[in-house]
């Protein structure tokens, strides 16, 4: 099922125009032609060839493959890719992460000095609008089908599109509000409407999702809009200043009692089930059955830059032996902080580092033996095998962008936060977590144990480069306070609070240029 649909991403490729440096949330593809209701839905198979470009928009980055004719101008491809623009906004801006590369905007993440004209901020907002544009041409023109498959398919684009608002929402706050194509400029609205549209779009579409279990691998289904609901009901109190805990619960509990499982499939016999999450055969070897939503990366069929291949190969530098995960060399950038070290015990095999030859400490970010590399993601499969290209470029492991293991610890946050979850049932699920992590019950915790604080460093632990950092701290009234510090926060060795403001990305600057509709965040 899932070269099933990487083989229809890769036929989507050539179909649809290429969006170009984007002015704002109301985007069409340059060639009208390419996609439209006559050509692209002219029955139910070829709207699942559209679809597919759908879920392609957030793992690729053009219409050739790693580089050329890219859908986002004016930055490197690579550097384009939604989920690696996600990593260095929600990752390289916290503890977890630090980058060696002087690219320009980059070092200005983890150091928290960016601007309205940082590449990184502005080529993942665009990313975003991409996703929206597709999601609503497609929307649009598949109604016109009444085949009760694509009513499914359209469902599935209200839930990409529903994402995509999540992020924009989560990282740039009030955007423009656009479900249709038109011309006209749109007009900004705030957090709260947006919050409100990706709430009762999830809510109506929950019942017209295939059932839990039922989609072929790598497509959503129901349990991911109760997933996003968990998400976004955690999150609510920030988002809108009301709190909406009980939700959390709720839609989590949804989850947890849907089809989905946690992975416990020691194939490498290692004592820890858990790395099995982030190899190159994820999507057979039993981690398939915790991806609730994931893109798919395939070494030959979908190559891109970004991606898992930017985890695994930006993490290896120094005396690391590539060939050990699976590529043919490091790029020497990404590290870790002491921050992320010090939060595993000895026995918590989730932890993944290489020490050997670099120093915990950070004094110079851009020598790579500053801070201990990371060696979570990896292309060889469970038997140790080479993902599927020989050459060692690109990487086939698939990328969680929601797993039940996360939806576990959003239950048990929302449950502390008085959401009216069992507490009970809360330490017996992140029991399953620790369980997993140290291979027995030696690591698990009593009720007495689950604290606000042990949650946010369990989220750490578990969920570590995965694009959940940034938020989480921000709930937490971490990321921009002094409260909590790491080695650079605020470009300062020791680390030091910065102002309010960055809680938010600014809006790109040029399109507050073009679009006299959009104010700018507040301190940009």
């Amino acid at each position: 099922m899932k070269q099933k649909l990487k083989y229809l991403i890769v036929i989507m490729l050539f179909s649809l125009g290429v969006i170009s440096c984007h002015e704002d949330l109301n985007q069409l593809p340059i060639d009208p032609d390419s996609f439209t209701e006559q050509d692209v839905f002219s029955n139910a198979t070829e709207a699942q060839g559209a679809l597919a470009k759908l879920y392609a928009s957030l793992a690729l980055t053009g219409q050739k493959g790693p580089s050329g004719e890219a859908d986002i101008q004016d930055i490197d491809e690579g550097f384009s890719q939604y989920s690696r623009m996600l990593f260095n906004l929600n990752e390289l801006t916290t503890d977890h992460a630090v980058v060696g590369w002087g690219d320009a905007g980059l070092p200005d993440l983890h150091g928290m000095y960016w601007s309205g004209s940082n590449d990184f901020s502005e080529a993942l907002y665009y990313r975003l609008a991409q996703e929206v544009s597709f999601c609503n041409s497609f929307i649009n023109n598949a109604a016109v089908l009444t085949d009760t498959e694509v009513a499914s398919y359209i469902s599935e684009a209200r839930f990409l599109r529903a994402f995509a608002y999540y992020n924009l929402m989560d990282i740039y706050g009030n955007v423009p509000l656009v479900t249709s194509v038109s011309t006209e400029l749109p007009m900004q609205a705030s957090r709260t409407e947006i919050f409100n549209f990706i709430e009762a779009e999830l809510l109506e579409i929950q019942d017209e999702l295939k059932v839990s279990g039922s989609s072929e691998y790598g497509r959503v289904d129901q349990a991911a809009a109760w997933a996003l609901l968990s998400k976004l009901y955690l999150n609510a109190e920030v988002f809108t200043g009301t709190a909406k805990y009980a939700e959390a619960v709720t839609y989590s509990n949804k989850v947890m009692t849907s089809s989905y499982s946690i992975n416990t499939t020691d194939v490498n016999g290692n004592g820890s089930a858990y790395d099995e999450l982030f190899l190159a055969d994820n999507n057979t070897n039993g981690a398939q059955n915790e991806f609730i939503f994931a893109l798919n990366f395939d070494g030959l069929r979908s190559q891109t830059y970004g991606g898992t291949t930017f985890l695994v190969h930006a993490a290896i530098g120094g005396n690391m032996n590539a060939t050990e995960f699976g590529v043919n060399g490091g790029w020497g950038g990404l590290r870790t902080t002491k921050n992320l070290v010090n939060k595993f015990d000895a026995n918590d095999k989730r932890g993944m580092f290489h020490s050997d030859g670099q120093t915990l400490e950070i004094d110079e970010i851009p020598t790579f033996e500053n801070g201990y590399a990371v060696t979570k993601f990896k292309n060889i499969d469970s038997n140790g095998n080479q993902g599927s290209d020989a050459a060692g470029d690109f990487v086939d492991t698939d990328l969680p962008l929601i797993r039940l293991a996360e939806i576990y610890l959003n239950y048990a946050e929302a449950s502390l936060r008085g959401g009216g979850g069992d507490l009970g049932l809360a330490v017996t699920k992140i029991n399953e977590l620790r369980e997993r992590a140290f291979g027995n019950a030696s690591g698990n915790i009593s009720t007495a144990d689950l604290t606000l604080e042990f949650v946010l460093d369990e989220r750490s632990r578990e969920l570590y480069w995965e694009g959940q950092r940034r938020t989480d701290l921000i709930r937490y009234n971490y990321f921009t306070s002094d409260t909590y510090l790491w080695p650079f926060k605020g470009n300062s060795k020791n680390g030091s609070g910065v102002q309010d403001y960055r809680n938010l990305f600014p809006l790109p600057n040029n399109i507050i240029t073009t679009n006299p509709n959009l104010t700018q965040n507040p301190g940009y």
